[in-house]
């Protein structure tokens, strides 16, 4: 498949909706989310993710990366700090969310199926920053690098 690292949100729908080239077949692990790197070089890169009722990421951050997700299957619900307060929009199968570099997020399955997501990073991601929200201020809890903590 073709990259244009121009909009994100357009190269996560394109791999959203033909999951026959997909290099790897998605997968569900009981205990935590299961993602697998889908395509990519130093500029960009794609991912899959899958995500069983209850399973969720911590509030973070991408490291400088903008980029973009969609859901391919199922729904998911992302939270934003706004306010000093989280902020919950559901986004169901074809839905997605561009974002810029200083964008800060958890994103979650909230609902009774699984979900799978293709996610879209520019330039590729290197780090990712871990947040908690205490009293209504964000506090750094971890950085992550990547080939590190992932």
């Amino acid at each position: 498949m073709t990259i244009n690292s121009a909009d994100p949100l357009t190269i996560a729908r394109r791999y959203a909706v033909d999951p026959a080239a997909w290099p790897v077949a998605p997968r569900f692990d009981p205990v935590e989310r299961w993602y697998a790197r889908l395509a990519g070089n130093e500029e960009h890169e794609v991912w899959l993710l899958t995500w069983l009722p209850g399973q969720s990421t911590d509030l973070h951050d991408h490291g400088g990366s903008s980029g973009a997700f969609t859901v391919a299957s199922g729904a998911l619900t992302e939270e934003i700090v706004v306010g000093g307060e989280l902020r919950p929009t559901v986004l169901r199968t074809g839905s997605g969310r561009q974002f810029g570099s200083r964008h800060i997020h958890r994103v979650s399955n909230t609902g009774h199926v699984p979900a799978v997501s293709i996610h879209v990073y520019l330039p590729a991601l290197r780090r990712m920053t871990r947040y908690e929200l205490d009293g209504g201020n964000l506090r750094v809890a971890e950085v992550a690098e990547a080939g590190v903590a992932w």
